[in-house]
This record gives C-alpha cells, structure tokens and sequence, in this order.
C-alpha cells in the first residue's frame, strides 16, 4: 500500500491524501486551494492523478478547504461514491454551491475588466452546473459502522470538529491507518468531544495549531462579555469575520448563553451571511450530533441559535445598510478569512475608526487580509484601496475548532504507541509541523515525516 499527498501538507489548505492498495485508490479528501489568484486557479485545475481512476473519495468534514474541489473531480473523470456523514453532507451541499456561486461572480467581474484591457475572457474554476453534477455522487455514511471498499475496510468515527466531521479509520492488507481530518477539541460546545481511536499503524494527523495552546474554552464567555461590554462603552461596532460552517454557530451560541445571564447588554446582533444562515438551518435539522450541554438547553424548549436582538440578514440592501448605522452592534459575516464575502464591506467601513474592534476568532493562513489584520499592519487592502488600520484587533484562539499542541500530542499519546509506527503530520504550516516532530518522538513514536506536496511513502 501507498500514500501519496497531492495537497494540504507544509500548509493548511486544498487537502488531497491519495491511498492505494494494487490498482484500487481512495482519496482522502477534495479540498479547494486558497492563496494567490494565479497559484490557486493552477492548484484547483490540476491535479497529480488521473480523476477518472480514482475509486473512491471520502471526505472528513464540511470545509472548503477539505471538500471544495469534488466539483472538479467529477468533472475531469472520477465516477465513485463520495462518501462522509449526513450532517457533512447536507453542509457541503450548500459549501460547494456557494463556492460555485462565487467562482462564477468572481470570473464575471474579472472578465469586465480584462475586456477593457482587450484581453480575452476566462473561465470560472467551476460552475453551479460542475457543482450539481459533483454533488450527485456523494452519499451519507454513519459513525462506527464499517464499509467494505474494494481492498479497504472504512469506519468513520465522531472527530468532534465541526457538525458531522469525522475521524477516517481504515483497515487494508492487515494494517491499520488513522485519519484525523481536522481533529477538535475536548469540551467544546454544541458538538461531543473527538472519540479516542486506540489501535493504528500509520496515523495521518492534521498540525494546524501544533505551535500553540489555545486559552481555555472556559474562559472564552467571560473574555468575549469584557470585549462587547467594551466596546459597547465607546459607542464602538464589533466585526467578526467568521466561517460560516461552525464558528458562525458557535459566536451565536456563546452569545446567546451570555444574554440569557444578563452578561452583556441588549446589544443588536447581525448574522450577515446568507450561507451561515442556512448552514444554521442545517444545525438545527442535526440534533444528533449535539452534546449533552446542547440538548439539555434544547429539551429546555431553548433555541440554540436565536435570541432577542439577533437578526439573519439576507438581502444586500439590509447588508449595506449596516454600514450607514452609527449604533453600535456586533456583525459576525464571511469569509473567515477576509477573502470574499459581504465581510469586506463591513472591514472597509470599520477599520479606520478606533472606537470600532475587529475579532479574530479563526485560523488565518499566510498571505490573507485575515493574517494581516491578526499581525496589525498599519496599512490593509480592502478592495485594492489602502486603509489604515486605527480599529482595536482582539485575536481569540480559544474559539478554534483545532486540537492546539497539548490536544494532539495529548490524543496520540493516548493510543497504542508500542504499535503506531509511523506518523504523518499534514494540514499545517511547516513550523507549526516541526514543532510537533520532537514531542511525538518522545512519546514513542518511531517515524514522524512531514510530507511534501508530490511525496509518496509505502507503508
């Protein structure tokens, strides 16, 4: 058996893991590429293999980066199942047609422009048609209940990340091999904890946060009631660029719990953007995947997600309006990132203004707006103008969906190590991974590699 990564490995985007036993190949995710234009039009087009012979996918969870280009897949040949669970697979649905959408905006705008230049027009990396046709493959798949793929035996168990996102447990030619996807961390709300995978030969293991810990989750309501509480005080509207699957449902929830104990005041609360908004829906038709804290308040006849003061916002006139407001409030809208999304806006409209605060509540990978406002530049660009940025910057690591350095090294220490040979560590920028190697080697680990993008290892 062979393993090669086509993409996530020495970065934290467009995740692609290629197994192969004989002639038949699972992939190991699909994700989109994000970074510079022309480097990832090329990234997301291309791919190290030929689709059409690729049997079968599965995919951890419902990000972008992880399930983002099966449009693509489908398109130039694969014709397997795609497989993940039901709450990923109603939550990709609506990632990969609203990627789709964007991809088609995107390439409209960019064709206006290249016609005045007199330069001939582009295509979109994929279109809503690509996106349809893709998402005809995919089908729901169950936690703990095995499936028989040609020469691989698949178990998909709970990786307590975001709704529905799954640890990858695979038997075949009498080895053992763990994927993580992304793996979560222990006592976070909404969602149950990652289950603890004993027994494996190889684990393939996300690093994002394996150079920091995170500030304790319990400490998270308390920190964000001083922030709005705050800036509330100087008349000042909070931004939170946010995903839109699971970081957008959580800042609801957490503030929803500090409005039911009078923890900050009656401030209006906007979800502007419309696929936070139905990816909430999908949350609330998924109470399955809910811990005990989240059913308790739901058998309550409490709403996780809806509170007084908190408002959907759907149109872009209700959107834009937001801008013309003085009063303060909070904004919690995509991209996560700052990359694309009506967040823009509300940046452009907010960063000069120090009485304002813009909250990091996620990853910020190199060379986004998000990893420039994380690091404070003085100067950032929104829409090709320069603003400076006078607004305060608050950074809460404690909302990441991550595992941080103590969660992973905490869960492979928990498995059989006299068994565990081998480690890949994947998803992650190269510090973060090689600050991970050292560690893992002293709980026993044998081998700790950090593939490169192309690398194939026999295991």
């Amino acid at each position: 058996m062979r393993i090669r990564f086509c993409g996530g490995t020495r970065t934290v985007t467009g995740s692609k893991h290629l197994l192969t036993s004989g002639k038949q190949r699972l992939l190991l995710e699909c994700g989109l590429f994000q970074g510079h234009r022309a480097e990832a039009e090329h990234t997301n087009r291309s791919f190290p293999f030929k689709a059409r012979e690729v049997n079968w996918c599965i995919v951890s969870h419902a990000h972008i980066d992880h399930v983002g280009n099966i449009p693509n897949l489908v398109k130039y040949g694969f014709r397997g199942p795609i497989l993940m669970t039901q709450g990923t697979a109603a939550l990709s649905r609506l990632l990969v047609e609203d990627s789709a959408n964007i991809q088609e905006s995107d390439i409209r705008y960019l064709n206006k422009k290249l016609r005045e230049k007199g330069e001939p027009p582009k295509e979109p990396v994929y279109t809503v048609k690509d996106a349809e046709e893709s998402l005809k493959y995919v089908q729901g798949m169950p936690y703990a209940k095995p499936r028989k793929l040609g020469p691989y035996k698949v178990v998909l168990h709970d990786a307590g990340h975001i709704l529905g996102s799954a640890l990858v447990d695979i038997e075949v030619e009498g080895k053992r091999v763990l994927f993580t996807g992304d793996l979560g961390r222990k006592k976070m709300p909404i969602i149950n904890d990652p289950t603890q995978v004993v027994d494996a030969d190889c684990l393939i293991m996300e690093g994002t946060y394996g150079n920091r810990r995170h500030g304790e989750y319990r400490e998270v309501s308390s920190r964000l009631a001083e922030i709005v509480k705050r800036v509330y005080a100087r008349g000042g509207r909070i931004v939170v660029p946010a995903f839109a699957v699971e970081r957008s449902q959580e800042i609801v929830y957490t503030l929803n719990l500090l409005r039911q104990n009078d923890r900050i005041p009656d401030v209006p609360v906007y979800v502007d953007s419309p696929l936070a908004s139905r990816v909430t829906e999908v949350y609330r038709r998924y109470p399955q995947y809910y811990d005990d804290e989240a059913m308790a308040m739901l058998n309550g006849h409490k709403y996780l997600f809806d509170f007084p003061g908190l408002h959907y916002v759907e149109s872009v006139e209700e959107s834009k309006a937001l801008n013309l407001s003085k009063e303060p409030c909070i904004i919690i809208s995509a991209s996560g990132m700052c990359e694309a999304g009506r967040v823009l806006h509300h940046l452009k409209y907010s960063v000069e203004d120090p009485k304002n605060l813009v909250l990091m509540v996620s990853f910020q990978a190199e060379n986004t707006l998000g990893r420039r406002i994380t690091e404070r530049q003085p100067i950032v660009r929104i829409y090709g103008e320069e603003h400076p940025l006078r607004a305060e910057v608050e950074v809460m690591d404690e909302f990441s969906a991550h595992a941080d350095r103590d969660g992973l090294l905490q869960y492979v220490g928990a498995m059989n190590l006299p068994r565990l040979k081998k480690v890949f560590i994947v998803h992650s920028e190269l510090d973060a991974a090689e600050a991970l190697v050292e560690p893992l080697k002293a709980l026993g680990v044998r081998e700790v590699v950090i593939p490169e993008i192309g690398e194939e290892h026999e295991l």
